[in-house]
């Protein structure tokens, strides 16, 4: 995997669904592939927090990766 997930190169290829400073929440659209599996993922967050909840579904995979300053959670359906 290339070091570092770049949002904003892939920003036509997803639909932003949530963004409120510290997270940012995007659907995929087209194919774009998971920063930690390499598979194309379903919604993936990034954040710059330092804790979050989740409620999963158990039908759901969902894949994390540590950058620097921030965290990519990657759902997969």
């Amino acid at each position: 995997m290339p070091t570092g997930f770049d949002v904003h190169e892939v920003r036509h290829r997803v639909k932003l669904l949530r963004d409120d400073g510290d997270t940012m929440l995007v659907e995929n659209r087209d194919g774009v592939d998971c920063p930690a599996c390499g598979e194309a993922f379903s919604q993936l967050l990034v954040s710059e927090r330092s804790a979050h909840s989740f409620d999963i579904d158990a039908d759901v995979r969902f894949c994390v990766r540590r950058e620097d300053e921030r965290l990519l959670i990657a759902t997969h359906e």
